[in-house]
């Protein structure tokens, strides 16, 4: 391979790949019907959330260079896959698939696949393709380190759009604008989409409360298990106030007082202070999964509450992207529209 290699568009070819929903906002800035494939010497890496960005010097056919910068998915999401601040650096000459910006099509580029000069593979996208090596490990209770695949994800996004919504409810996904989501400014969707996020989490289970860590958006939840009561109406919190008790070896809990949240019921769809979420972990026969059931409640946007249900993947050895959301970064895609 030249260590600069030729730049090649290959018009009018549909994608392998579903395009699916970006974790932090859609790809409408990009043309998912036409495939790019770029090779070149990085020039610029960040591991970041909620986008990891590259920049490769290309040779284009007539023997000029180009910059071309490349969108690749959050640090959080690409790191269960197998993509992490390691996996590449700068001066190393890779093979990027992706789609090319509408806008900037010779200079921007969604990140789908990247291969390196060994032949190595690395996922660069929420719809990649997985690497991380997944042992057979056994989970004894809720506790530990657990994994939403993009199919539950896909699949409880695919079920919100089919939920009964009330006038109001129709008005606000009439009205939606994806450029106005509350991601940019690092504020992550509501509970439960959440906890459907395809990335690390990770549940403490103690005497007196269960602490989830979520590797999306700085986001923690405590679930208070001493008894106490929900608080006044009138406080509200991002992600409510939780309050739970076992039930043999299943978790339930109860979470009220939520903030208004334009996308507080899912990543269209708001939230209002009147929502309650009940939601149950439990253990599955095999330890190696946990499944996950709930029913939301919010009669300002919801017709009648809804059930949803889902499973995780143990996965004690994923580690978290340790990468706070970067609020220039989280805005950065806005320009591309």
């Amino acid at each position: 391979m030249n260590r600069i290699a030729t730049f090649v568009l290959v018009c009018s070819l549909s994608l392998a790949l579903a395009p699916g929903a970006l974790a932090h906002h859609s790809a409408a800035a990009f043309d998912t019907q036409q495939q790019v494939k770029a090779t070149g010497t990085i020039t610029e890496f960040t591991f970041r959330n909620p986008h990891v960005y590259m920049t490769l010097l290309v040779r284009k056919a007539d023997g000029s260079t180009v910059a071309l910068e490349v969108e690749a998915g959050a640090a959080s999401v690409l790191n269960p896959l197998g993509f992490n601040r390691d996996s590449i650096a700068v001066g190393d000459v890779v093979t990027i698939v992706g789609n090319p910006a509408r806008a900037k099509p010779d200079t921007l580029m969604l990140g789908r696949d990247l291969y390196k000069r060994d032949g190595a593979y690395y996922p660069l996208n929420i719809a990649s393709r997985s690497i991380y090596a997944v042992r057979n490990e056994i989970a004894t209770t809720i506790a530990g380190t657990w994994f939403s695949p993009l199919s539950e994800f896909n699949a409880f996004l695919g079920a919100a759009r089919n939920w009964p919504v009330t006038e109001t409810g129709k008005a606000a996904l009439a009205g939606f604008d994806p450029k106005a989501t509350t991601q940019k400014d690092c504020i992550p969707v509501g509970v439960p989409t959440l906890m459907f996020y395809p990335v690390a989490d990770t549940i403490t289970v103690q005497r007196d409360r269960v602490v989830m860590k979520v590797d999306w958006m700085d986001s923690e939840r405590t679930i208070f298990l001493d008894g106490r009561k929900h608080p006044p109406a009138s406080d509200t919190f991002l992600h409510g106030h939780s309050v739970g008790r076992w039930e043999g070896d299943t978790l339930v809990a109860e979470t009220t007082n939520f903030k208004e949240h334009p996308i507080g019921l899912s990543t269209s769809l708001p939230g209002s202070t009147r929502k309650r979420v009940t939601e149950r972990f439990r253990l599955a026969q095999d330890g190696k999964s946990l499944n996950y059931s709930g029913v939301i409640e919010d009669p300002v946007y919801l017709a009648r509450p809804v059930e949803w249900s889902g499973q995780w993947l143990y996965r004690p050895n994923m580690p978290h992207s340790n990468e706070k959301c970067d609020l220039a970064v989280a805005r950065k895609f806005l320009g591309d529209y």
